[in-house]
């Protein structure tokens, strides 16, 4: 299908964006990479009145070294996450979520910040910032504010972000030498999660285990049954029985409910095992 009419206007600066999306509200839509909202044009899922390209602002690409987090620049691209020496060293789980976003066309383009802001339930992205407890950080007319990823999703294809802000940043947490196993099926490589499950940390350890869950439920969610039977010393088989537990996964094209529960216990069984077995990362897809 063709797009319906609209303005385009590149933005100069995080400041002019701002500007435009507040001039211009619920009107306008961001364009970054384009991987998610450029099909949602042509299918008339997504008709704003104006596009502000944001794709340029080189000022929002970036992975910085700020002591006890990493700042990643909103528009840095998945290719570079992949790639990032900073990230692998001191957040693997989201180097390795990066990879295998798309193809690489896909992770050539597309860019942290829009997968993030496109809030979809079965991002492989949303579900590595989840378990890590990451902070997205926002920019507006009335300047910046922090928002916890637990708080950042709202509903399918719906963010925390008010229609005059942009995301410009992400902070996570280092992780450097903590167990994380990231385990996902998919109907093929390039295709988003049926299910997918990130977790991280180790049983007995100073820190409770997280364990995230991505498709099983409008937005990705964390498995609070799960980490609260590891907390109560249950072994791993029992603690993942309790997997799908407070999950409302959708019946699609992709799997009907009941077997992505099915698979969501099996996974995260998967995933607490290898936390505790070297490399302490795994990755299914089918």
């Amino acid at each position: 299908m063709i797009p319906a009419p609209f303005e385009y206007r590149r933005a100069g600066s995080v400041d002019e964006a701002v500007r435009l999306l507040a001039e211009h509200g619920d009107d306008a839509r961001l364009l970054a990479g384009g991987h998610s909202l450029l099909p949602a044009l042509r299918l008339r899922q997504a008709a704003p009145a104006v596009l502000v390209d944001v794709g340029r602002l080189s000022e929002l690409a970036y992975v910085r070294d700020l002591g006890d987090h990493l700042a990643v620049g909103a528009l840095t691209r998945h290719c570079d996450l992949e790639r990032s020496a900073a990230v692998a060293a001191d957040a693997p789980l989201v180097a390795h979520a990066a990879g295998l976003v798309g193809d690489p066309q896909v992770r050539n383009r597309g860019t942290l910040g829009g997968s993030l802001a496109h809030a979809d339930p079965a991002a492989d992205l949303a579900v590595a910032v989840l378990a890590l407890g990451a902070t997205l950080v926002a920019r507006g007319p009335a300047g910046e504010r922090e928002i916890a990823a637990a708080d950042f999703f709202v509903d399918r294809h719906r963010s925390a972000l008010a229609g005059d802000e942009m995301l410009t940043e992400v902070r996570l947490p280092k992780a450097a030498g903590v167990p994380w196993s990231y385990q996902r099926v998919s109907r093929r490589a390039q295709d988003w999660a049926t299910v997918a499950v990130a977790a991280v940390g180790a049983a007995g350890g100073s820190a409770p285990v997280v364990v995230a869950l991505a498709g099983m439920g409008p937005v990705p969610l964390r498995a609070s049954a799960v980490e609260q039977a590891l907390a109560a010393g249950e072994p791993v088989s029992g603690a993942a029985a309790g997997a799908d537990h407070g999950t409302a996964p959708p019946s699609d094209v992709l799997a009907g409910a009941g077997y992505r529960r099915h698979l969501a216990r099996v996974l995260v069984r998967r995933a607490l095992e290898s936390l505790a077995e070297p490399p302490n990362l795994g990755s299914t897809a089918t």
